[in-house]
């Protein structure tokens, strides 16, 4: 399993570190270990290389299973023992656990609470190293040392054992791993003595709910350093000798060996979304002349290649670790879903086939992802900003999705709709990706698709979300409903949803505006005004109204899941980002200021979230929840209520105080950063660039806050450079005196994102208290 040509791993080994010899070690600023109490499945992956479908990571409890389908399983700071490393890692996807193991044999992970009680193993986390494209760990119980690493669809295990006659590995294919949920098949079998081969079909529980008959299928093929002294199989929790095969719930087998002290076995398995042939293809292609160290290398680097297009420096290392961290989470969540022949699953059972361009590449990747549910305030403005790639990759994914089912689907586990929360915000992605000049797909298709996301409702799917269409539509807003049901007459998160179709009819709006579609645009600006119809005059807050137009009783500003979706209507109700002017009128600048200040200066005592309480929804109830997508651009609204100091002061706290670098303090406290978004939000805060429209608008600004570090460098998707200097930046100093851009004085808190995509310099002169005069007199364009 060594590279065939010794010469050939000298020569990599050393162009790519000649290649690193000059540039700063990114890696050492990166801790996946940050925020992993009460992670998400998909959240701890450390051996995976950037957006990489085999994404390896140790799991403490993942074969428990996911009752709700969302909920924190796999990997977790507070448990002290390991039950195996798995391969897959995406939103509703889980499979294929390896352990190695020793001494008696025994056929389940066992419980948490009881050591002994199944084959899991107790460690110390000071024998534990995570980084990017790398993990390692002692087993205590077993005192044998697991390595870790991954190609983009190829992972790599080394195991070095001590002197025993019953060492074994444990091939885990039919059990339930993380989101899985339940297995429906399963088999694995030895091909040969070194080989194996193998799949496992699962049915999630948002599969259930969202795209009912749907599957998600993986499959993989091995191949072993050394040939086991003998093989056994795992059927129903009962282990059976001398068997190279199993097959069904539970499906297994005992690789066995008499191993010497420090001996090493090596495995490279090869995963597909589609066959067990192009899980082979996969293999052979990217790994077949690599050994584990040379993969190791080549994933590092790739790392260190795709963070360097950001580089920042400060006179902080937390703050350059919590930068390199979510970055890294932002280049780690929505993996690829295509094999290296372009095949991809699709919902059907069939295969498709990415088209290749005229270099005969093929100029997109099919994907998995979670929903984009306020992505637009994180992860796409990151995307656009310097991995246009993933943008297209996405936009191209969810076409491939609207060809086979006529919808968009906000969440795809192998192209199956796995929604999470019952919208759709894929059509305003897609709008955002057409205005930021992400165009290499149909555009036509692309705006037939984005139109019918928004006003299309006969034979909706259930899994495209938006199931009250009908009712927004003929009404301009949704009508609330006591059930918590969502249907064409209304829903229970009518207020929610109000707001969120009036902003995703703005962004349709803009790109029928840009196509010269007059007639749609007439209609779409029209439901963006939506909100309006919610809005309480007296008590200056958004309130769901009833089908007959009135507006709710008993009603609580800060009651959750009455009317809001995972929040309340303190934080909806500026939820208004296609129109901030209009909003800001409604309210009054002095009072809109006034309130939202104070809303800050209340949230800062429970550290902009839930305080310290473990858990995704803490925050949910509070004037301001940092900790989930609802709220993620309010802090920024002062740049347009001529008060653009306080987006300065609020952004830099909550990128001092939300955001940590322990295991618990990490993203708030166990709360939820699905793929990248909460990691995404501190890059483009930290660095003082963020878009409050998601990049809708048909000239889209880029509006400007208070960057945490002195010097930034970024590379942009279009090959240009932008560096960003502050002057006398420091802790106290977060205000913003005056700015030059491009050697002339800026005199706004905003620039055209095609101006700031040109490249350039800005310099920011930062003080210790507000400039009130700068930047005031000519706020980022509202309404288009």
């Amino acid at each position: 399993m060594k590279i065939i040509n010794k010469s050939i791993y000298f020569l990599l080994f050393f162009a790519l570190l000649m290649s690193e010899a000059f540039s700063q070690n990114l890696l050492k600023y990166v801790n996946p270990n940050i925020g992993t109490a009460h992670s998400r499945w998909f959240f701890y992956t450390p051996a995976a290389v950037p957006y990489g479908m085999a994404k390896l990571a140790p799991s403490t409890n993942g074969s428990y299973g996911n009752a709700q389908g969302w909920e924190a399983v796999g990997y977790d700071t507070r448990h002290n023992s390991i039950e195996g490393f798995v391969h897959f890692h995406e939103w509703q996807v889980g499979g294929l656990s390896f352990m190695p193991t020793a001494g008696t044999i025994k056929t389940v992970p066992g419980i948490l609470e009881k050591p002994g009680s199944g084959y899991r193993s107790a460690f110390d986390r000071k024998n534990e190293i995570a980084e990017p494209g790398y993990y390692s760990v002692m087993l205590d119980d077993f005192n044998i040392k697991a390595e870790l690493t991954a190609t983009k669809r190829v992972g790599l295990h080394r195991y070095t054992f001590p002197k025993n006659e019953s060492s074994r590995v444990i091939l885990s294919v039919g059990g339930i791993q993380g989101e899985s949920g339940p297995v429906t098949d399963a088999s694995v079998e030895m091909v040969d003595d070194t080989h194996f081969k193998g799949s496992v079909i699962t049915y999630p529980k948002y599969v259930k709910k969202y795209d009912e008959g749907g599957r998600v299928a993986m499959y993989f093929f091995g191949t072993l350093s050394k040939k086991p002294n003998s093989v056994s199989a795992i059927e129903k929790e009962i282990a059976v000798p001398n068997q190279t095969s199993s097959k069904g719930i539970g499906a297994g087998l005992f690789l066995n060996y008499n191993t010497n002290q420090n001996e090493k076995v090596e495995i490279k398995v090869g995963l597909s979304y589609t066959s067990i042939a192009n899980a082979k293809l996969n293999l052979n292609t990217e790994a077949s002349l690599l050994d584990f160290d040379a993969a190791k290398l080549l994933a590092q680097h790739q790392w260190r290649t795709e963070l360097g297009k950001l580089s920042v420096q400060g006179k902080s290392n937390s703050d350059k670790t919590k930068f390199y961290t979510g970055l890294y989470h932002a280049l780690l969540g929505r993996g690829v879903a295509s094999d290296v022949n372009g095949h991809f699953p699709r919902h059907d059972g069939s295969i498709g086939q990415l088209p290749k361009d005229a270099q005969g590449k093929f100029s997109y990747n099919f994907m998995n992802t979670d929903a984009i549910w306020g992505g637009f305030w994180n992860i796409t403005q990151l995307w656009s900003l310097s991995y246009p790639s993933h943008y297209n990759d996405f936009v191209h994914t969810q076409l491939e999705i609207y060809k086979e089912r006529g919808w968009f689907g906000d969440g795809i586990a192998n192209s199956n709709f796995v929604s999470g929360v019952g919208t759709n915000f894929v059509g305003l992605a897609i709008s955002g990706a057409y205005q930021a000049g992400i165009r290499d797909y149909d555009v036509n298709l692309a705006y037939k698709a984005v139109l019918g996301n928004e006003l299309n409702y006969e034979k909706r799917l259930v899994g495209s979300g938006k199931m009250d269409t009908k009712a927004f539509v003929s009404k301009g807003f949704v009508p609330y409903m006591d059930a918590d049901i969502t249907d064409s007459t209304g829903s229970h998160f009518s207020g929610s949803h109000t707001l969120e179709y009036s902003y995703s009819a703005f962004a349709a709006a803009q790109f029928a505006k840009k196509l010269g579609k007059q007639a749609d645009y007439d209609k779409l600006i029209k439901l963006s005004n939506g909100w309006k119809l919610i809005f309480d005059k007296q008590l200056k807050l958004v309130r769901p109204k009833n089908a007959q137009g009135q507006f709710i009783d008993k009603f609580d500003p800060l009651e959750a899941w009455r009317g809001f979706q995972e929040g309340n209507a303190t934080q909806y109700t500026f939820y208004v980002p296609q129109n901030p002017k209009a909003l800001i009128e409604e309210i009054g600048n002095k009072t809109f200021n006034d309130r939202l200040n104070n809303i800050f200066e209340t949230s800062q005592k429970n550290a902009f979230g839930g305080g310290k309480t473990i858990d995704a929804f803490a925050g949910i109830q509070a004037l301001y929840n940092h900790g989930n997508q609802p709220n993620l651009h309010i802090s920024w609204l002062f740049n347009y209520s001529a008060a653009p100091w306080l987006t300065q002061k609020w952004t830099r706290a909550i990128c001092d105080e939300f955001y940590g670098t322990e295991s618990i303090h990490g993203y708030g406290y166990g709360q939820d950063e699905d793929q990248g978004q909460l990691g995404s939000w501190y890059v483009m805060a930290s660095i003082g660039l963020f878009d409050v429209k998601g990049l809708t608008d048909a000239k889209p600004t880029i509006q400007i806050g208070s960057p945490v570090f002195d010097h930034i460098e970024v590379s942009l998707g279009n090959g240009k450079h932008l560096v960003i200097q502050t002057k006398k930046n420091s802790k106290s100093n977060v205000y913003v005196q005056s700015a030059i851009w491009n050697g002339k004085a800026l005199n706004n808190t905003w620039l055209y994102r095609d101006e700031l995509m040109k490249g350039g310099t800005l310099i920011l002169s930062m003080g210790d208290k507000p400039n009130k005069n700068w930047g005031i007199k000519v706020p980022p364009p509202s309404n288009q």
